[in-house]
């Protein structure tokens, strides 16, 4: 699949590419053109210029129902009136392949719901339902699927079985997934692409993404500091200090220092000793983090247990000093 296009809301122009078996996960800030990114897949939006193939098929100006793309929303999006097999057979039939009832109990069989054929969506849980949707998304036999937030509807005892789902009937197909949560990214896709005010900013395998993130949206998504600045051989040039770590840019171009909350040690007196980098700052927020309290401050985060947050007697408003090896330390370049 290539998307290449131009969209009339704001500056907006993407060129995306996706193997014929690439699980290609979506993620950027609201607003910065996921839902675009789909919708002119889809079909529902025309770009102003620009062209969209899929398998092979230019479908720049194809209405959506002769696209071959299949949709997976945040809601089933079910019909109210027919069973769960009714649901799934709709698709076969409306393309015109041969026997659309097989089809569907082979692909309710495959889901793992062949057991709520005969019922209608209003005696279907919230899992059952998105599983009737995965199962109607793909009995149609689309050349390319789009899930959009596929389990943001979910409960969290629901989430974590749909996903090993899909990683299993996603395999082998090309698929687009438009996802906040980085646990979906790499839970399902190849690749990851960053969009941010309507351009690629960041793109490559998912755990390369977000192990190395190159802006601070990426950085939040995956749980890691990041700081911006200029790259030199003894560390990172930032706000007339310099952050030591492991340089992996060029001396000159921007770069971002990298490193994880769990890295960071948190002191309520100046620090003294062994070479780290250290940052003065103030609490503004603790976080429940898992097992662990993360201590957000305006720049950075840590990651403490309970016990170490009650011994330093943190708050928001606390002052502290934040303390990280420059060992811990990437330095790499930023987008450009």
């Amino acid at each position: 699949m290539r998307a290449e296009f131009t969209v009339t809301r704001g500056a907006f122009r993407l060129d995306v590419r996706i193997a014929a078996d690439d699980v290609v996960a979506v993620m950027g800030p609201n607003g910065s053109g996921k839902s675009t990114l789909l919708d002119v897949l889809a079909g529902l939006v025309r770009p102003d210029a620009g062209r969209v193939e899929i398998g092979g098929r230019d479908v720049t100006a194809l209405p959506p129902h002769q696209r071959r793309v299949g949709l997976l929303a945040q809601d089933p999006l079910l019909f109210p009136h027919l069973t769960a097999l009714a649901n799934v057979a709709f698709g076969p039939r409306a393309r015109g392949l041969p026997d659309p009832h097989a089809a569907a109990r082979r692909w309710l069989a495959e889901v793992d719901a062949a057991h709520l054929a005969d019922r209608r969506p209003r005696a279907l849980s919230g899992g059952q339902a998105q599983r009737v949707a995965i199962a109607r998304a793909l009995a149609a036999e689309p050349d390319l699927l789009l899930l959009d937030e596929p389990f943001a509807a979910l409960d969290v005892d629901a989430a974590p079985a749909l996903r090993g789902l899909l990683r299993r009937v996603l395999r082998g197909r090309a698929a687009v997934i438009v996802t906040h949560d980085p646990l979906d990214a790499l839970a399902l896709a190849d690749r990851v692409i960053v969009i941010e005010d309507g351009r690629v900013v960041e793109q490559g395998a998912t755990r390369a993404v977000l192990s190395r993130p190159r802006t601070a949206f990426t950085a939040r998504v995956a749980g890691l500091n990041l700081i911006p600045g200029i790259a030199q051989p003894d560390g990172l040039h930032t706000d007339g200090r310099v952050i030591a770590g492991t340089v992996d840019a060029e001396p000159g171009e921007p770069a971002v220092a990298v490193f994880r909350p769990a890295d960071v040690a948190v002191y309520t007196e100046p620090v003294h000793g062994s070479p780290r980098n250290v940052f003065a700052t103030t609490v503004t927020a603790l976080e429940p983090h898992g097992d662990l309290i993360r201590v957000r401050t305006p720049e950075l985060a840590a990651d403490l247990t309970a016990a170490a947050v009650a011994d330093l007697a943190l708050e928001p408003g606390a002052a502290v000093y934040l303390s990280v090896k420059a060992t811990e330390v990437t330095v790499h370049a930023a987008t450009g």
